[in-house]
């Protein structure tokens, strides 16, 4: 009872009361304590508290830069506990090395103690490494003598050559068959970033591990394999002390697109079961290349496309599937204020199986914010630069014609919502009855190429208005029989005729309830 008056002050009244049929299914653990802890941040003379804690924590980090600095604060989810709490220790006396050192504890106020001792870093070898004047006349000096050492070998080569064609032409030999060196100039070294992020970077619930130790995240994991590609990059399988996570890799061309979805998942109140779960976001460099990392948990069954293309699914993991997904969409769609607290409504604008992932015990979580926009009563809608984003195969008719509304909210919403029904087709398609189900194919897969047009999903979707083919064995089953006038109230044409996430979650909730095959108590 502590955990669910917690999640009711957390997500306010007016928003438990619409998810009271699912709170009995969504707890993980059930009577556990909740304590109070100090909380700071680097300025820790002056401290305040935080609630709602299953663990508090002191941390002293110190970066690659030799910057140290202190924080407490709360560890609101099992998952924080986990990742802080396993490795409370990573040290290195030498120099740009990171170190953190931490400690965790149960009961209210128990990290009122002092921060643990950093090892002191090992001295330079000389006072001029320290001193930056003394650094840069050095670099200058060694600049200018480089410089005159690569004139002096131009100058040795270009006497060589001469003299090889003086002995050529007097012992008439052909002059094509002088020779020339290529000169390649290799690189000196990967320089050292410095660190992006600034204090207005907030440590709250959602975004991740504190941002102390995020900060020497990229030093600490190893790249085990890629596991996908995308438009914007790579993602990995990484190895952070023994346990796997996902590395999102952006070339940097989308700097823009890796800040917005950092944005985005250190938004307080992001976090939810239905969101995947975001650890930190850093940036490092590879032999001279930059790379802006987003790092996340790792689940092993991948994206929806790839569980569904490999799988098919009873009834009560098709529903499931959908609405753990759909849970996910409510929660990003709803605007939430709580005191100081405020998290805004969140258009994903890029819904698809292959940005949704599944989890080990079949639920599902929303991934990938790139594209996102946010709205705000206080603030407004963040308009976006172009709303002729996404995937093709999955943009509203509205966005295909372009004749969204940028300044309303609603209008992206309403475009997730049609991305959403043709992901229920793509689910249902996999559903078994009576042991038969049709192989995975993506929406419209019969009427455009695999790697679609915009004129191509134009002329399908709003000239033909056609959308996917219902198979004749839905009409025979129950379930699949309102799965499929869920879906068609999704990708209406008129954007104020579709459903909205909730009420489409609240459907769902009915399909299944109506079922006594399928039980939600996962």
């Amino acid at each position: 009872m502590t955990t669910m008056a917690a999640s009711i002050s957390y997500f306010s009244a007016v928003y438990f009361l619409v998810l009271l049929p699912f709170i009995h299914a969504t707890i993980t653990s059930k009577n556990s304590s909740r304590y109070s802890c100090y909380s700071c941040d680097e300025d820790c003379e002056k401290v305040s508290t935080c609630d709602n804690a299953i663990m508090c924590f002191s941390f002293s980090v110190g970066d690659i830069n030799g910057y140290r600095g202190l924080q407490k604060g709360c560890l609101d989810s099992k998952d924080a506990m986990y990742f802080i709490c396993k490795t409370t220790e990573f040290t290195s006396n030498k120099p740009n090395k990171a170190q953190y050192s931490g400690l965790c504890c149960q009961g209210d106020f128990c990290n009122n103690g002092s921060f643990p001792v950093l090892m002191p870093l090992m001295p330079s070898s000389s006072e001029e490494e320290s001193n930056p004047i003394v650094t840069i006349l050095v670099s200058i000096v060694g600049g200018v003598i480089a410089l005159c050492m690569v004139m002096w070998g131009i100058i040795i080569i270009l006497r060589h050559c001469g003299k090889r064609r003086m002995i050529s032409l007097v012992n008439h030999n052909d002059i094509e068959s002088f020779y020339h060196d290529d000169l390649r100039a290799t690189a000196a070294g990967d320089n050292t970033l410095k660190e992006i992020f600034e204090h207005s970077v907030s440590s709250g619930s959602g975004s991740g591990l504190p941002l102390l130790i995020q900060r020497t995240l990229a030093r600490q994991i190893t790249l085990a394999e890629c596991i996908g590609k995308g438009r914007y990059g790579e993602v990995w399988r990484g190895i952070w002390h023994g346990e796997s996570v996902a590395v999102k890799i952006f070339f940097s061309r989308d700097e823009a697109s890796w800040a917005r979805e950092t944005e985005i998942y250190s938004t307080m109140m992001l976090h939810h079961e239905n969101i995947l779960e975001y650890m930190g976001s850093d940036v490092t460099s590879i032999n001279s290349c930059t790379q802006l990392w987003l790092i996340t948990h790792y689940h092993e069954f991948g994206s929806l496309y790839d569980y569904l293309n490999t799988r098919t699914l009873t009834p009560q993991q098709m529903m499931i599937i959908v609405i753990s997904a759909a849970s996910g969409i409510v929660h990003l769609h709803t605007e939430i204020s709580s005191g100081q607290d405020e998290k805004p409504a969140i258009a994903h604008r890029d819904l698809k199986t292959k940005n949704i992932l599944v989890r080990r015990n079949g639920t599902c979580v929303i991934a990938d914010f790139g594209l996102a926009v946010t709205h705000t009563r206080s603030c407004g809608t963040s308009v976006a630069e172009n709303y002729r984003v996404g995937t093709k195969r999955y943009m509203a008719p509205e966005v295909l014609e372009e004749n969204l509304d940028p300044n309303h909210f609603g209008s992206y919403t309403r475009a997730d919502m049609y991305a959403f029904g043709l992901i229920l087709w793509e689910v249902c398609l996999r559903c078994l009855t009576g042991g038969i189900a049709e192989d995975y194919h993506p929406p419209f897969y019969e009427f455009v190429p695999s790697d679609p047009s915009f004129e191509d999903m134009k002329k399908v979707v709003c000239v033909d208005q056609t959308r996917p083919v219902i198979p004749n064995r839905w009409s025979s089953d129950m379930t699949l029989s309102a799965m499929t006038k869920l879906m068609k109230e999704c990708w209406r044409d008129k954007p104020s005729a579709r459903l909205t996430s909730l009420r489409v979650k609240k459907t769902l909730t009915k399909i299944a309830a109506a079922d006594p095959k399928i039980n939600l108590d996962y």
